[in-house]
């Protein structure tokens, strides 16, 4: 079969040519970086197309180590509020325990390709510690090029690479095989899930171990937020308690980042918001003291605003919330929400008083609701992407400045850039793409 989706069987003749070509397929990499992969002969398609990204992302194939993406501190305190912590049991007992004597690494990253676990043979992880495989390292696509976890999360689909086949040649004497983990409620990626070792991590059995495992992971998880979701209802003067136990399971969150319309989860269940009801539970969240009618009025409408059309609006608002979760239907006189909400741009804030500002910029997928013209709004818009903006400036890495330009808002940063090119070393191949990105605003803003 021609540009098969999974490699050949390791150690068949289709598997030793499979290499040979992924080989001389690095010896090509120039072409990549010309954009003209499609001279590279003998790779499959998704490889193919996964080098391409790679070296589109200024990924080298040539530097040994993935980069550390968080330190110890940064590493325990995220993972501990991580989702996919509360699943790690699962994916000890069906993947982690039977590895530890079968020469395999077993690795659960979130949905950006940061490792937040890595377990498994004892030795392989010491071997795997000098191409930094290791839990707190950044394995997408834009940093390692391409490899399993990376790509699973690139194509959001099971994915096995083949030796070789690897972007990175310090990673060509491995190979590995992962699964993305999908929310059971939203359907969003949560992370991904990852066997790495010799050819028999890309055996043909193997995806269907880690694709087993993460559905019952994933079912675990579904099952535990219901049974939280239903020990608040039933007692809510243990409400502290229940929430405190279940922190890792699940949060009533709100999604403001990027998005025109909210996504709001609230004991497990999510649903989609208009576009006014995500503004006013913008503004609820950034005063959980509650705001009169006429203050609300203030901070939602640009003009002048009617409490008539504010009380119309709460009463919609109210029905949405009640189908989801009575106990957060919002109170009236002063309005406020009854049960604590976590927009993510409020976990960008805290991560910034932290100082975890790699870890702030994963999180922020774009402005706080960027169409939106209410006061209110745009006074938390700009206060977010103002402190981001100017923690980046001021303690920013380079990769993570790159990244930030990347965004829309940054697209005219010439001070952005600026900043770039005075960090990076003056034969860094990184050079000419800003250097070029500045001739591309000056030429768009004086035409």
């Amino acid at each position: 079969m021609r540009n098969p989706i999974h490699p050949p069987v390791p150690g068949s003749e289709a598997g030793r040519l499979l290499q040979k070509r992924a080989l001389a397929g690095h010896e090509q990499l120039d072409m990549l970086r010309a954009g003209t992969p499609e001279e590279i002969s003998g790779l499959r398609r998704l490889v193919r197309e996964s080098w391409q990204r790679s070296a589109n992302l200024l990924a080298n194939p040539d530097v040994p180590e993935a980069p550390l993406a968080m330190d110890r501190d940064e590493l325990e305190d995220y993972r501990r509020q991580h989702p996919l912590a509360a699943i790690m049991p699962v994916i000890r007992k069906l993947l982690v325990q039977p590895s530890h004597d079968s020469g395999l690494l077993v690795a659960v990253g979130d949905d950006v390709g940061r490792l937040l676990w890595v377990d498994g043979d004892p030795v392989m992880q010491r071997r795997a510690e000098g191409m930094m495989f290791v839990a707190g390292a950044d394995w997408s696509e834009a940093s390692v090029g391409t490899s399993a976890p990376g790509t699973a999360l690139a194509l959001d689909r099971s994915i096995q690479i083949s030796g070789a086949e690897h972007f990175k040649r310090s990673v060509h004497p491995w190979s590995c095989t992962a699964v993305p983990f999908h929310d059971p409620d939203s359907g969003a990626v949560l992370g991904v899930v990852d066997i790495t070792g010799t050819e028999t991590a890309v055996a043909p059995h193997t995806v269907s171990l880690v694709e087993a495992t993460v559905a019952a992971a994933q079912a675990q998880l579904r099952i535990e937020r219901l049974q939280l979701a239903a020990a608040v209802r039933e007692k809510p003067q243990r409400r502290s308690s229940i929430s405190a136990a279940s922190h890792t399971l699940y949060r009533n969150s709100l999604q403001l980042l990027g998005r025109d319309q909210a996504l709001l989860s609230i004991d497990g269940r999510t649903v989609s918001l208009s576009a006014r009801h995500s503004e006013i539970l913008a503004i609820l969240c950034s005063q959980p003291a509650g705001l009169s009618a006429d203050d609300l009025c203030a901070q939602l409408y640009p003009g002048d605003g009617s409490p008539v059309t504010l009380r119309a609006e709460m009463v919609r608002l109210r029905k949405v919330l009640q189908e989801l979760s009575p106990e957060a239907v919002p109170e009236s006189r002063p309005y406020r929400l009854p049960v604590e909400l976590l927009p993510d741009s409020g976990q960008v804030l805290s991560c910034l008083q932290r100082g975890a500002h790699r870890i702030a910029l994963e999180i922020y997928k774009g402005a706080v609701l960027p169409r939106s013209e209410a006061p209110g709004v745009v006074q938390l818009r700009e206060r977010v992407a103002h402190l981001l903006r100017e923690a980046l400036l001021s303690d920013g890495s380079v990769d993570s400045l790159l990244k930030y330009a990347e965004l829309p808002e940054a697209k005219y940063d010439v001070e952005l850039r600026l900043a770039v090119l005075k960090l990076l070393p003056p034969r860094s191949p990184k050079r000419a793409a800003v250097v070029a990105d500045l001739e591309r605003i000056d030429t768009e803003l004086t035409a």
